[in-house]
């Protein structure tokens, strides 16, 4: 069983992104986890779940921070996602890596530290769309999207896999919740 931690929009954003997503048929990502971007990617989540407490108390500890969503971009020609700008969002992924020590191995495979590109995935060539697919998706999900909205990030979520290659809700965890001492 494996985990991953993530930031999910607001609803209503959430629910046009399914719903935008939905419009190519065969695309089956909604069938596997919920748009987010992932802050931490699998390698060293444990399944005996030892790093949640000091991910738990790091969250606690940072401050909520804003996000904005940007132009649609690619990984080579077959993912496709919205970018992220935010500076913050690098300082709470380079954190949570220090925290859960996945090996050098599992911070290239999962792209982490200097390779962590923050992003919201709305489709994968793996998840049933062709690449041209991917194209068109790109082209629409432009105009779809603009303005490109800004977001309050205050909890992250941690997803688990209730099944194979399909991730649901474990815990959401708020992001400042360290009461600040009073002088």
């Amino acid at each position: 069983m494996q985990h991953f931690i993530g930031w999910v929009p607001p609803e209503d954003f959430k629910e046009k992104v399914i719903h935008f997503q939905k419009k190519w048929s065969g695309n089956t990502i909604t069938e596997v986890v919920e748009p987010h971007i992932t802050l931490k990617a699998q390698g060293g989540l444990t399944t005996d779940r030892k790093w949640l407490d000091q991910v738990r108390e790091m969250c606690r500890g940072t401050n909520p921070f804003r996000v904005q969503l940007g132009v649609p971009a690619f990984f080579g020609e077959d993912v496709l996602y919205l970018s992220v700008c935010s500076e913050k969002i690098f300082d709470l992924h380079k954190q949570m890596v220090q925290i859960t020590k996945p090996t050098s191995k599992q911070v290239d495979d999962y792209f982490e530290l200097e390779h962590f590109v923050p992003h919201l995935t709305l489709a994968k060539t793996t998840y049933g769309l062709s690449k041209q697919n991917l194209v068109d998706m790109a082209e629409a999900a432009d105009k779809e999207f603009r303005p490109f909205p800004v977001f309050e990030v205050d909890r992250v979520r941690v997803f688990e896999e209730c099944s194979s290659n399909t991730y649901t809700k474990l815990e959401d965890l708020l992001l400042g919740s360290i009461p600040h001492m009073q002088s």
